[in-house]
């Protein structure tokens, strides 16, 4: 465990052999190996499921699991072998996946443990894992944690990786914790807590606390209203209103219809029907340009696919939205633009080496932090956070939960969809519930308890029309 930038994942990096360290050894097994790549680590028996997924999603399961080492009958590549092998595989974890289809077919689950079976197609005897649940639902994580199990019976080591507290405390029998690129401690999992690893991770305790009550005012202004909004099964006549100096909360499981409903009020999705009205005037938003305009950003939870340009600098990415501020007459202010994101990256406490970097060297909770400043940057007035604390670190998530507080105490108000609850207690005045495309509930934050959110989380359509 360890803060975003601690040096968990480039430290895995160099025991699987993508990365070469620059001094120092490494044992196996009791005896001192020499890993110079990836090839190297694989003969030693060490694998790794990057948190990143690697799979060539045009290829089929079986395909990506012997990719490299097909199997061949003469100069032919053998799927029949292939499939038949890779069936054995899944047989022994207890899953059940088509070897025949296509990975880009697949849920980002099915696709984790097609990762996991590529690994253990191979004599893995030690597997190292980089938070492999942060895409997860908690039926997919139940599955995973399953497949782990039959693993460790099976004498696979395993080396975790993981920002949930409850996963680790769950699964792991010792926590090593690591802090600006050196190992702090290390610790047999039932003789610590989670206070004492937080900690050690971040050199400080941190304090959580549940919000009460709602601090808006009712009569205040809203500034966002939503009506009837409805995209096929997944956003079923949705209709929600944000007000000024809020934080809206939208609770529910995944495939509840949260994204898809932001999405659609976005204008990143195309909706059927339904109007969105932006301080009280009505405004057709047919794409994310014309959302941007009328003041809404939005902070997609895949910040991979959505919100970066992994091969760009940090510059770029935050200047994006906004390089208009520093231009005249097609020539940008350099000079200007430099200074002002030096400045909020300050602010917002990203660690960076510089500017002109790379955005893709960054941790997780960095790169979220350069979106968010790319949006002030903006300066809108609402902002639509998805899963704003996704694959962060419990210091990060603490500096990301003061910026958005600050934000409404300073008149912007905020949209936050997140699967924790423990989030949506901690930041929201208000809070949705949604299930199957619909709201099945507005509870006020004081109402808000595991048992109430799962309740209406759960409340399908049929319970909804008889009002139970």
């Amino acid at each position: 465990m360890g803060e975003n930038g601690a040096g968990k994942s480039t430290l895995m990096k160099i025991l699987c052999g993508v990365l070469k360290s620059d001094s120092g050894e490494i044992e196996a097994f009791g005896n001192k190996v020499n890993i110079n790549n990836v090839n190297d680590a694989k003969k030693i028996g060490i694998r790794m499921v990057f948190q990143e997924l690697n799979l060539m999603k045009d290829l089929s399961v079986a395909q990506n699991i012997f990719i490299g080492r097909e199997h061949k009958n003469g100069i032919f590549i053998d799927d029949t072998k292939m499939n038949e092998l890779s069936k054995q595989v899944f047989d022994k974890m207890h899953i059940d996946i088509d070897p025949t289809a296509l990975v880009k077919d697949l849920t980002i689950g099915q696709q984790q443990m097609v990762e996991i079976a590529k690994a253990i197609s191979d004599d893995v005897k030690v597997l190292i894992l980089d938070e492999p649940t942060a895409a997860l639902s908690e039926k997919e994580v139940d599955e995973l944690f399953k497949i782990l199990k039959v693993l460790k019976e099976n004498k696979v080591t395993m080396i975790y990786i993981s920002h949930r507290m409850d996963e680790i405390f769950q699964i792991t029998d010792k926590i090593t914790v690591l802090r600006d690129g050196y190992c702090i401690n290390t610790l047999n999992t039932k003789d610590t807590n989670r206070d004492e690893i937080i900690k050690l991770m971040i050199g400080r305790t941190l304090k959580f606390e549940v919000k009460k009550h709602s601090e808006v005012a009712k009569d205040a202004p809203i500034v966002l209203e939503a009506k009837n909004i409805t995209r096929g099964k997944m956003v079923r006549d949705v209709s929600f209103n944000l007000r000024k100096g809020e934080i809206l909360g939208f609770a529910g499981l995944m495939g509840a219809g949260r994204t898809e409903t932001m999405r659609c009020v976005y204008g990143a999705d195309r909706k059927q029907k339904g109007k969105v009205f932006v301080n009280g005037q009505r405004v057709k938003i047919h794409s994310p340009n014309t959302a941007i305009k009328v003041g809404i950003c939005y902070l997609s939870e895949d910040r991979k696919q959505f919100g970066l340009m992994n091969e760009r600098p940090i510059l770029d990415n935050e200047s994006l939205s906004s390089i208009h501020k520093f231009s005249k007459f097609s020539l940008v202010n350099d000079t200007k633009m430099n200074d002002e994101i030096q400045k909020l990256n300050e602010r917002l406490q990203v660690k960076y080496s510089s500017i002109y970097a790379s955005i893709k060297n960054l941790s997780g909770g960095n790169q979220q932090k350069t979106i968010i400043a790319r949006w002030f940057l903006k300066d809108p007035d609402i902002f639509i956070f998805d899963e704003p604390t996704r694959g962060v670190d419990v210091g990060a998530k603490s500096e990301i939960y003061h910026l958005l507080k600050e934000m409404v105490k300073n008149g912007k108000s905020i949209i936050v969809i997140s699967s924790e609850l423990a989030e949506i207690q901690q930041l929201c005045d208000r809070v949705i519930v949604m299930c199957e495309g619909r709201i099945t509930k507005e509870l006020d934050i004081s109402e808000v308890t595991q048992e109430t959110v799962m309740k209406y989380a759960t409340m399908r359509e049929e319970r909804v029309i008889n009002n139970e």
